[in-house]
């Protein structure tokens, strides 16, 4: 159902003045519209609502969330309706955005919250309401993170990945991209997220899916928290982009190879290492891009 849409994997070595090797997993292009990590989340998660005979999608996000503009595609793809519980309710009067605009467009119903009943998204009583209101309904977090997620997200490494590298490093949201990297990963290895929000709460989100210890997080590189920037971020993209051609985002991939070019810069990483960054895609949310900001 979902993997014959896949495009082939590629891999991109990124040329260093230092004995570390480094090569980019673009699962950014896996697919036009659900890229990225998205597609390993919402796999497992849209395999799951069609095997219990469910005709609809419910799921959570912020206005540009790149999880919203993803699963409204991917239901669509499938014959599914699809629902969004939108953060903000002052947005329900106000124009479009890109990404709203192409989510109901799909066929995504739109549903705009404020920022407090939003925060229940979580809670079981208002996760039972929902489903009293929306009946016949398939509910995935915000952000597609739960053990189907997971599930998928072990998918993104091969048996290849697992000989060849001894550190993976991924940029972390919600925990469910790095938490899939961590059971599939090898003995030997590391697994390094680069976190877009500041704090160690997703130290203990991480945990509730795996047991493993060989990994660590760091938030040294999120700019002051999430979706927050800075001029050294932007400039490093840019310098970035127009050296190996690789487009990033300055939320989540962005922060990443920011902070592992950091790392290697000062030494972090013995002689040798062999490195894999995983690519998850979000381009469509590049804040750049938007008036807003």
């Amino acid at each position: 159902m979902f993997d014959h849409i896949a495009q082939p994997i590629s891999y991109q070595h990124i040329e260093l003045p230092s004995s570390v090797h480094l090569d980019i997993k673009r699962i950014d292009l896996i697919h036009p519209q659900i890229s990225g990590n998205k597609f390993f989340k919402l796999k497992y998660n849209l395999l799951a609502a069609k095997q219990q005979g469910l005709s609809t999608i419910l799921t959570f996000g912020g206005a540009y969330s790149n999880h919203i503009a993803a699963t409204a595609y991917t239901a669509h793809l499938f014959g599914l309706h699809s629902i969004g519980i939108i953060r903000g309710e002052e947005l329900a009067n106000k124009p479009l955005n890109p990404t709203l605009e192409k989510a109901q467009i799909l066929g995504m119903q739109l549903h705009f919250v404020s920022r407090n009943e939003y925060r229940l998204r979580n809670n079981e009583n208002y996760l039972q309401q929902l489903h009293l209101q929306f009946p016949e309904t398939f509910i995935i977090p915000e952000g597609g993170t739960n053990e189907l997620a997971v599930q998928g997200c072990q998918e993104i490494l091969s048996q290849r990945d697992l000989e060849q590298y001894d550190v993976i490093c991924c940029a972390v949201g919600t925990g469910g991209t790095i938490s899939g990297l961590i059971e599939r990963s090898a003995p030997h290895q590391k697994v390094l997220g680069f976190s877009a929000l500041k704090g160690d709460f997703l130290q203990q989100e991480i945990q509730q899916w795996t047991k493993k210890q060989n990994w660590s997080l760091t938030d040294a590189y999120c700019c002051g928290g999430y979706a927050k920037t800075s001029p050294e971020l932007f400039a490093f993209i840019e310098s970035f982009e127009a050296k190996y051609a690789v487009p990033l985002e300055p939320i989540y991939t962005g922060k990443m190879m920011f902070g592992l070019f950091d790392l290697i810069k000062n030494h972090y990483f013995p002689e040798g290492t062999r490195i894999l960054a995983i690519h998850s895609g979000g381009l469509q949310a590049d804040i750049r891009n938007k008036s807003h900001q």
